[in-house]
């Protein structure tokens, strides 16, 4: 039976993880109008790739990738805090972002060609590649996992104040400064958790697409996650299984379910609107 392979398991494994997890940090981002903000973000993070493979390389270890998603955390929680600081300050998000975008993914195809890696390599992390995942990377996401979860729905209800009302949340005397930090290195953690799986250009639709599918069901925030963490699970899981009979790349499957489910969730939403306002 295909489910008793281990790599199948692994894949599977991860791909749930990550099709949960992603929405939970997509919800704050669609709250505060930065749902960009993952793109950005995640070409920061192939810099943080590229730089963990010079590391490796430099170090001699025998995977060259070994560092490789450590130096893609540090990178991404490093852009993550100074798009947030910028936009904090007035400055222009989205220009910042825009220099993160060009830079990180311009930084870091040089980098991974300067430590030895081939166009296979670097398309594996720009699309995804979950059928190279580990134990070790699967441990690893279990542990990213866990602390988005604990962090995302642990402090919703302060990080939800933070999101729809600065002010309002600064006036009951919350640390907003400190929230929005957490935001952002919560968005840094889930892009290179979800690396792997869709890959850094893909990486923010697996955050968005499930949020706005829940939206067209409900207008409770608590319920709008709820929701966007169980499609974000099935297409994700469905988008892998599919990869298993057909040779399809996961990462752009995964994505196409998603706005396959919101066209047709949207199409109901405005046949049932219809529906009521003959009646």
């Amino acid at each position: 039976m295909i489910l008793t392979d281990p790599l199948v398991q692994r894949m599977l494994l991860v791909g749930l993880l990550v099709g949960v997890t992603a929405p939970i940090v997509g919800t704050y981002l669609v709250q505060r109008r930065m749902a960009l903000m993952g793109d950005g973000i995640g070409h920061v993070a192939l810099a943080g790739v590229a730089a963990g493979w010079l590391a490796g390389s430099a170090a001699g270890l025998a995977e060259r990738d070994a560092l490789a998603i450590p130096g893609a955390v540090i990178f991404a929680i490093g852009g993550a805090v100074i798009v947030e600081r910028m936009r904090s300050h007035g400055s222009a998000a989205d220009v910042g972002m825009a220099i993160l975008f060009y830079g990180g993914i311009a930084t870091g195809v040089l980098l991974i060609g300067a430590a030895g890696g081939s166009n296979a390599n670097l398309l594996g992390y720009l699309f995804g590649s979950i059928s190279t995942v580990s134990w070790t990377d699967v441990w690893l996401t279990v542990a990213l996992a866990a602390l988005i979860i604990g962090v995302g729905i642990g402090l919703r209800r302060s990080l939800f104040a933070v999101t729809h009302d600065q002010e309002f949340a600064r006036s009951t005397g919350l640390p907003v400064g400190m929230l929005n930090i957490v935001v952002a290195i919560l968005a840094a953690v889930t892009i290179t958790v979800a690396m792997r799986v869709v890959g850094v250009l893909l990486v923010s639709a697996l955050m968005i697409l499930p949020v706005a599918i829940a939206q067209l069901t409900t207008h409770s925030f608590n319920r709008t996650m709820l929701i966007a963490m169980a499609v974000g699970g099935a297409i994700t899981v469905a988008g892998i299984s599919i990869t298993l009979y057909y040779d399809l790349q996961p990462g752009a499957l995964i994505v196409v379910l998603g706005v396959a489910a919101y066209i047709a969730v949207s199409a109901m939403a405005s046949l049932r609107r219809s529906r009521g306002a003959r009646r």
